[in-house]
């Protein structure tokens, strides 16, 4: 073997030791995606009360739990995705169902793994790529129509009067909603790191398809 062809195989096997082992970090990170969505889409803990709100309570994006004014300790829950009209916000109604899009497009993702071991492993990334990326999208929608909501009734009653659209008054943005915005960076890294992924494995199947080639011009010159 020459010396560049054997340049080339060190580099070659090298980098595919290395683009494994971000593979399965980029694999491993992405469950994690999955479940900071699952946990953000059921948790009801994107607001909640302060020590100045009239009332004690949290909200979530379709659950929400309220204290009675005349014995706060007392907090009655209700709110539920199979009951639209539970939902105190046509804006909390919208933003609920682009999370729950979200959420499937990240667990479709995951799904998307078994094609690993049928499909061509540069199309693969790609697809989970643009399904990271569109996951994205969905939460920055969710996270942007949720604060739309808040001039809702109960919410007023429990924040305060100076409450209203993307102003939350005596109330607080809570680790839920927190824990979203973090889901949206995380699934835009991810989605680049996949498109990365994706194109550097094209490049090597060229470069193969190129290598075969030219050992195969060369064993019928000989």
């Amino acid at each position: 073997m020459l010396p560049s062809q054997e340049a080339s195989k060190i580099y070659h096997d090298n980098y595919m030791r290395n683009s494994r082992t971000i593979g399965v970090l980029w694999a491993i990170f992405t469950i994690c995606l999955a479940i900071i969505n699952v946990v953000v889409f059921i948790q009801p803990y994107w607001i909640g009360d302060s020590v100045n709100t009239p009332q004690a309570g949290y909200f979530g994006l379709f659950h929400y739990c309220v204290g009675n004014v005349k014995s706060n300790r007392e907090i009655s829950c209700q709110g539920s995705f199979s009951d639209f009209s539970s939902i105190p916000s046509g804006a909390f109604k919208a933003a609920s169902f682009f999370v729950l899009m979200s959420m499937v497009l990240i667990l479709s993702c995951i799904g998307c793994f078994a094609l690993f071991f049928f499909c061509n492993t540069a199309m693969v990334y790609k697809t989970c790529a643009w399904t990271q990326f569109l996951c994205a999208v969905c939460l920055v929608l969710g996270c942007v129509i949720f604060p739309n909501g808040w001039d809702a009734e109960v919410i007023r009653d429990m924040c305060g009067e100076d409450t209203g659209r993307y102003s939350l008054g005596n109330c607080s943005v809570r680790w839920a909603y927190i824990l979203a915005i973090i889901g949206i960076l995380d699934a835009l890294i991810l989605s680049f790191l996949a498109f990365v992924l994706g194109n550097r494995q094209s490049d090597v199947l060229q470069e193969e398809l190129k290598a075969d080639s030219r050992d195969l011009s060369r064993s019928r010159v000989s």
